[in-house]
């Protein structure tokens, strides 16, 4: 099956499904694994190259409104009549009924079923795990500084937290995605904050970015050194190696709680 997808984490739910070599073309930013860096490019996931896309013939296109813009590459997609299936996860039960919805589509069934009894098992021991932890980290999520995102209630880095025994501070804001200032950041007083800028790889962010704010010595994270520079495809992606995020996450914020090790090791491959 001739497959196209047009967004990152599509890629990596193709991937988990065992379909990457039906996969024919890509957009820019998919990045993982690299064993598909050969494929052509069809531009950035928000300014995909619809002529090209069309020329390649696909069976199916990937296509997602995870991100604000997307919408242009539907329209195209529906106006040609260019086969698609559209996904816009917010949680992880999402990701997982996206998983056994590509799993129908593709004719992947059973492997969609293995890859989702695993996803749902290791986020049941994190459940667990979390539990036994009295009071939560309160932690917050950079996804861009100027002007600032954060996840809101509506997002998976919510859920995230909780697992890793953690509280996203803006937990009470009934988002997927909030815009905000660093003044309100200081007035929740994070313990911990976590920098995690789409697009941006980790080595072009710097701790110095929050330390130069205004009063940023007045909040818990920075009086206490946990400033952390997470790699933004682990937590800003809708795909399952947020589960590797979540991993990592928790043995930063509770080492003598979850496992310390194989935190380089997907706990789904």
């Amino acid at each position: 099956m001739r497959l196209i997808s047009i967004c990152p984490s599509n890629t990596e739910l193709a991937v988990y499904l065992g379909l990457q070599d039906h996969l024919i073309a890509l957009d820019d930013f998919s990045d993982w694994p690299e064993e598909l860096s050969h494929l052509p490019r069809l531009g950035p996931d928000l300014s995909i190259d619809i002529d090209k896309l069309e020329s390649l013939n696909p069976e199916l296109v990937l296509a997602s409104l995870s991100v604000p813009g997307m919408e242009k590459n539907i329209t195209e997609l529906e106006k040609r009549k260019i086969p698609h299936v559209v996904f816009n996860p917010q949680s992880l039960q999402d990701i997982s009924q996206d998983l056994q919805t590509l799993g129908t589509l593709t004719d992947k069934i059973e492997d969609a079923e293995i890859i989702v009894s695993k996803y749902n098992e290791f986020i049941r021991t994190y459940k667990s795990l979390s539990a036994s932890i009295t009071t939560p980290a309160t932690v917050y999520f950079e996804w861009w500084p100027n002007p600032i995102f954060t996840p809101g209630k509506v997002n998976w880095l919510t859920e995230i937290s909780q697992l890793a025994g953690a509280e996203n501070v803006f937990k009470d804001v009934d988002l997927a995605s909030v815009q905000t200032d660093w003044n309100d950041v200081k007035n929740r007083n994070p313990e911990h904050i976590c920098l995690s800028w789409v697009g941006v790889k980790q080595h072009r962010m710097k701790r110095e970015h929050v330390l130069k704010r205004e009063q940023a010595d007045l909040v818990q994270a920075v009086q206490q050194g946990n400033i952390h520079l997470l790699e933004e495809s682990l937590y800003c992606r809708p795909s399952p190696r947020l589960l590797l995020g979540l991993k990592r996450l928790a043995a930063l914020l509770h080492p003598t709680v979850f496992p310390q090790d194989g935190l380089d090791q997907d706990p789904l491959l």
